[in-house]
């Protein structure tokens, strides 16, 4: 009899089963679960690997069978610490995983991903387009495939060890010691070395060579400023790794008329007082060539900085195209100058009436003048600097004197 049987329920098998039971269920459920192939089951593929490391071992098994869980757990440094699930996978399968009767492969290192800053202009943007981008890439040299030289004659590396890297002592003061690591100056970090006259001639050892690449990318209708297109697998290639992706950063650059805003676009239209009172036709050229007419009703007067939008006049939306936002117009209306006086009393019969003022008798004239806020600042700035430096220079000055 056994206490609890939930390790046994994971991989699905019985309470009795052998250790061949055990190992088939335990294979075939960690190649379905395995995070290269079911990304979302990593805390499933963690249980299924903790079971069967304590079931396949016969003094874990026993400590689980008589006190439950809670035995392995509390049963020390021996059965209580479970190994990484990745590396308990990767030793069950063995170095041959991947190469045949098992089934699925094991895990690549990958190389970083590239980004490359494309400028786009907002009617590529609204339009679509295709662009041609042309780069350099590493990729695993044909000639020796990778290996940097001829067969059998790649070594490890004696100074590194094989690891890359290598360590020294140095004294920072009396007594005290530091261990530094540093890239290995030998192999250059690879763990590896190739005699001269054995590298190939084609990658001079470095396994990889420079290839020209040219990209097609599609702007589709509707993407956005600091949008991402994603090349994946085309990235530099290296020995025992999958290649990074080359990423496509979009930056869309300043419009002369249109500004972009999410699913909208955005334009400033300047009007003359009587366009802005009077009633005024626009011709507004769109991204796409079209001619709308923007025109006011009848007696509909415009302020200055209203805004008024066209719907299905916008920016296309990302994916579906066919529908599109809204296109807003901000309007900024100009005033003349000056006004002909003698036309002052007509332009009275045609505006509102302005309000009565009563003046007082006695009430003093003023007359206006232009306001430079320039000019003010900097008179405000030179008070300042008399206060600081004693009074005001342009004030009266008093000597204090002194009696003998």
């Amino acid at each position: 009899m056994v206490k609890e049987t939930g390790y046994y329920d994971l991989l699905g098998v019985k309470p009795n089963a052998t250790p061949e039971e055990l190992k088939k269920a335990y294979r075939k459920l960690a190649l379905k679960y395995h995070p290269d192939k079911n990304p979302n089951e990593g805390e499933k593929f963690k249980a299924i690997s903790q079971a069967y490391e304590v079931l396949s071992d016969v003094d874990k098994r026993q400590v689980y069978d008589d006190g439950g869980e809670a035995a392995i757990k509390k049963g020390g440094a021996d059965s209580g610490d479970f190994r990484n699930p990745m590396d308990f996978f990767e030793k069950f399968f063995g170095a041959g995983f991947g190469g045949g009767g098992g089934g699925g492969r094991r895990r690549e290192r990958r190389g970083k991903d590239v980004v490359h800053q494309m400028s786009v202009q907002l009617d590529e943007l609204y339009n679509g387009a295709t662009r041609k981008l042309q780069l350099q890439k590493n990729v695993i040299c044909d000639k020796c495939e990778g290996r940097g030289g001829k067969k059998g004659s790649i070594e490890k590396c004696g100074n590194c060890r094989g690891n890359g890297v290598e360590a020294r002592v140095q004294q920072i003061a009396p007594g005290i010691m530091q261990h530094i690591e540093q890239v290995c100056r030998k192999c250059s970090g690879t763990g590896e070395v190739i005699q001269e006259k054995d590298r190939c001639k084609n990658c001079t050892g470095r396994k990889t060579v420079r290839e020209r690449k040219v990209l097609e990318v599609h702007i589709e209708k509707g993407m956005r400023d600091g949008q991402k297109i994603v090349f994946t697998g085309e990235g530099d290639h290296e020995p025992d790794s999958q290649p990074g992706d080359i990423i496509i950063l979009l930056d869309e650059k300043e419009h002369s008329i249109f500004a972009h805003a999410g699913q909208d676009l955005m334009m400033k239209m300047p009007l003359q007082l009587v366009e802005a009172l009077c009633g005024f036709q626009r011709v507004v050229k769109t991204l796409d060539g079209r001619d709308l007419v923007v025109a006011t009703q009848p007696g509909e007067v415009i302020r200055h900085e209203m805004t008024k939008c066209i719907s299905e006049e916008g920016m296309p939306i990302f994916k579906n195209p066919m529908e599109k936002g809204m296109l807003i117009i901000q309007f900024e209306v100009i005033f003349p100058d000056v006004i002909n006086p003698s036309v002052v009393p007509t332009l009275k019969q045609c505006l509102p009436p302005a309000p009565e003022v009563d003046i007082p008798f006695e009430a003093e004239q003023t007359v206006l003048e232009d306001f430079d806020p320039k000019q003010r600042r900097q008179q405000h700035q030179r008070m300042a600097y008399d206060e600081d430096d004693g009074g005001y220079q342009d004030g009266p000055r008093v000597q204090q004197c002194t009696s003998s």
